[in-house]
């Protein structure tokens, strides 16, 4: 199976682009790296044209980001399941409505179910992490009103920058993905002395490896 391993930074999967420099990983796995930039926009770009230009049998985006759960270790690795993007949205009346509650954007027009774009794939039962719903953002969430909205109207347990490219992108193109995301923050902190960055990509990093392993 090709496999491509897609990220927004470099510094996300560093430890497994030195095991790929290492020769460490199984033989005869065909792995491409992808490194899309930071955001929606790059990430969908970026996967479309990678995709057109050689297809692969499976997607694993890799990458760090917040978390709403406060029970939830910094470092977790968890599986998204479902992505939206929560900020292509109004705020009307002290509430928050999406694209589809106003009735812009039919909310069951694939991709998308109930809103939602939903990895279906049986694969990622297999996967003994913990399966999340996330949503995507433009703006890193710190306002704790927009948090509350957010809580109120998605209840999400993780947030990146990137997720919901790789579910359209795959989705509309019918290929298998896994969205792996550790959690290094938790959302609205912005001290930084209390995130936990180097733990969240080691073991985001574990995960990865340990899942090329069982493919």
């Amino acid at each position: 199976m090709h496999i491509l391993i897609a990220a927004a930074t470099p510094i996300e999967i560093s430890p497994f682009l030195d095991q790929i420099r290492k020769g460490n990983l199984p033989p005869g796995q065909d792995i491409d790296v992808l490194i899309t930039g930071i955001g929606l926009t790059a990430a969908t770009w970026s996967l479309t044209r990678q995709l057109f230009t050689k297809k692969p049998g499976l997607v694993i985006q890799a990458g760090v980001g917040g978390c709403f759960d406060p029970d939830i270790p910094l470092g977790t690795v968890l599986a998204v399941k479902e992505e939206t993007i929560a900020d292509q949205s109004v705020i009307e009346l002290n509430s928050l409505k999406t694209l589809f509650d106003l009735n812009l954007v039919p909310q069951n027009r694939y991709p998308h179910t109930k809103g939602w774009l939903i990895n279906r794939h049986p694969f990622l039962r297999k996967l003994r992490l913990k399966k999340v719903r996330g949503i995507s953002v433009n703006e890193i969430t710190t306002d704790r009103k927009k948090v509350k909205f957010y809580r109120d109207h998605f209840n999400p347990v993780a947030e990146s920058m990137e997720g919901a490219a790789l579910h359209y992108v795959c989705l509309m193109e019918k290929v298998p993905f896994i969205q792996l995301r550790a959690v290094s923050n938790y959302i609205a902190e912005r001290n930084k002395k209390k995130w936990n960055m180097q733990e969240s990509v080691s073991n985001l990093n574990r995960e990865l490896i340990n899942l090329i392993n069982m493919i």
